[in-house]
């Protein structure tokens, strides 16, 4: 029996002793690509063409950033997230949007749950983002977090956003939630309302980020995205407009811009293709996010409706499927469609 207990704590030992190497090489490895990477496209100055982009006193200026998931891959130490930024700034952006739970410590849960959704974070949440962004010469343009947090502790999470220097945090939709129910929609729309009231009175306005899910029907007639709009107050909730995932769930994104209105005061923007080396052989190509001007979604008319309404921020965010399974790149390339749109053009005429 006692041989029998050795032999299998030595095969389980084993195991784990192989584990461990794979995991660590994985790790040098990982770490070597991403330095690669970086330093790939090490930028010592911004250029003064740029420059232009510092133009936030005016409040008809329509700002640009990069969502920090995008980032995440790119944060494995202080130098390579520093160098990450200063590459935003120099392709032309003024901005970076946070998440609460890349900008401080994140539980391994949450690191998990982020990296089989393929969006990882990284070592973002070890880093010093405070110190980044004003090395950086970004901006903060919002902070995401989430509706339960803000509740909790309404002045905190506002206290967090100025620490950032922004006064505004979006509420990146909810977890298992039950968007089919109407008076679950309906009760999330008064929560809302309750929390934008009181950051308001922090000095904090509130956003609301969609995903696909806001289009259930709660009724023959009424998404719940529907509900949401109707049934918040404009003076402490308003919106943070995704297309791409309206778009996925074969929504009228058109209508729905139009119906925001000014209350869409930020657009998360990205378009969508297939991205794959030809031949496109039938039956069925997988799309996916990809580089703006590069894909399917008419982004023309949807950037005419979105300076129409007013828009303040121009925000990018994909989570994979870059080029050459690099962000920056991505990153670059998008820049170039989001400067001929919107680089130093006024919301109204």
């Amino acid at each position: 029996m006692k041989k029998k207990i050795k032999k299998i704590l030595t095969i389980v030992f084993t195991c784990i002793l192989v584990i461990a190497i794979f995991v660590v090489g994985y790790g040098i490895k990982e770490n070597a690509r991403i330095n690669k990477i970086v330093k790939s496209h090490n930028v010592e100055q911004i250029s003064e063409q740029n420059n232009v982009l510092e133009n936030n006193n005016n409040s008809k200026y329509i700002k640009t950033g990069v969502q920090q998931i995008m980032l995440g891959t790119m944060c494995n130490n202080y130098e390579n997230a520093l160098q990450t930024l200063l590459n935003i700034k120099n392709a032309g952006y003024d901005s970076i949007e946070l998440n609460d739970f890349m900008s401080q410590k994140s539980s391994m849960l949450v690191k998990l749950m982020t990296k089989f959704s393929g969006m990882s974070i990284g070592n973002a949440d070890k880093l010093d983002w405070s110190k980044l962004i004003k090395e950086s010469g970004l901006n903060v343009i919002s902070l995401h977090s989430d509706l339960v947090s803000i509740e909790n502790n309404p002045k905190s999470i506002a206290n967090r956003a100025k620490k950032f220097g922004t006064d505004t945090i979006v509420i990146t939709g909810m977890y298992k939630f039950d968007y089919s129910n109407l008076n679950d929609v309906k009760e999330l729309a008064q929560r809302l309302n309750k929390v934008g009231k009181a950051l308001s009175e922090e000095g904090i306005r509130l956003l609301y980020h969609n995903h696909n899910c806001e289009l259930q029907k709660v009724t023959s007639e009424k998404t719940a995205y529907d509900i949401i709009i109707e049934n918040t107050d404009p003076k402490y909730v308003n919106f943070e407009f995704d297309s791409y995932w309206m778009i996925d769930g074969g929504a009228n994104v058109q209508a729905l811009m139009e119906k925001l209105g000014s209350r869409m005061k930020l657009w998360h923007i990205n378009d969508r293709g297939c991205t794959q080396s030809g031949p496109y052989m039938t039956p069925i190509l997988k799309e996916d996010a990809t580089e703006l001007g590069h894909g399917n979604i008419d982004l023309d008319t949807l950037s005419s409706i979105a300076i129409k309404n007013g828009v303040e921020g121009i925000v990018l965010e994909t989570h994979q499927n870059w080029i050459d399974n690099d962000p920056i790149k991505s990153i670059q390339v998008s820049s170039k469609y989001i400067q001929e749109k919107f680089n130093n053009k006024n919301t109204t005429n």
